[in-house]
């Protein structure tokens, strides 16, 4: 068991090492709002492996059935969130933000319910992201379909954790390079990682267009 538990910490830390929308969001809200603000987005992103690691576990076979049956309607559905959030995050304003948290009387960053529920929509939208959550677990030995009690939390445990260790530590990095950019440097972060959003919300859509029509 502590040998599957080490083996889920390094699948919490690789799915999340890739850089992906909920990377971007999280560099973009570390940057702009803080760590802690980057920490809480990133928290999204922790739940979302959590929950697909648990999908992974109980129902792979059924799960993978499904995605091919709607995999067009996935990608239209995916696509279109993601590039609006993407647009959401383009559009966004660091100094009323920065303004809102001196209001509030925060030192350096501050937290909102919205960066964590932002980056659950994101990963919940992305059919990738669980394609390669049950690529990695099938890799480490770690989901067989055929689990039918909870001796599996352990493992949830360990995916879950790896990736919060893992954003733990990205945050904290960028922000201690927060502290070198000025707030015009903030807003081009800002549009720039959204337009990036945009453009791969507008590649799932039109894969799953070009799905439907051929």
């Amino acid at each position: 068991m502590l040998m599957d538990f080490l083996k889920a910490i390094a699948v919490g830390v690789a799915a999340s090492a890739p850089i992906g929308p909920i990377a971007i969001l999280v560099i973009q809200k570390t940057l702009s709002k803080g760590m802690k603000a980057g920490f809480v987005t990133s928290l999204g992103a922790t739940v979302v492996d959590a929950v697909f690691a648990i999908i992974a576990i109980f129902s792979l076979a059924y799960v993978q059935s499904f995605m091919e049956d709607n995999s067009i309607l996935i990608l239209l559905a995916g696509g279109v969130i993601v590039a609006a959030l993407g647009l959401s995050m383009a559009l966004s304003n660091p100094f009323r933000k920065l303004k809102a948290a001196e209001e509030h009387k925060r030192k350096k960053s501050y937290v909102s319910p919205t960066d964590f529920l932002t980056a659950c929509a994101m990963g919940f939208s992305n059919p990738g992201a669980i394609a390669v959550m049950f690529a990695l677990m099938a890799m480490f030995g770690l989901a067989d379909g055929e689990a039918s009690d909870w001796s599996c939390f352990p493992i949830v445990l360990g995916i879950a954790g790896g990736s919060m260790l893992y954003w733990l530590f990205v945050t904290f990095l960028l922000n201690i390079f927060r502290k070198q950019f000025n707030m015009k440097t903030i807003i081009w972060i800002n549009r720039i990682t959204g337009a990036i959003v945009i453009i791969v919300g507008l590649a799932m859509l039109a894969e799953g267009l070009k799905d439907l029509l051929i």
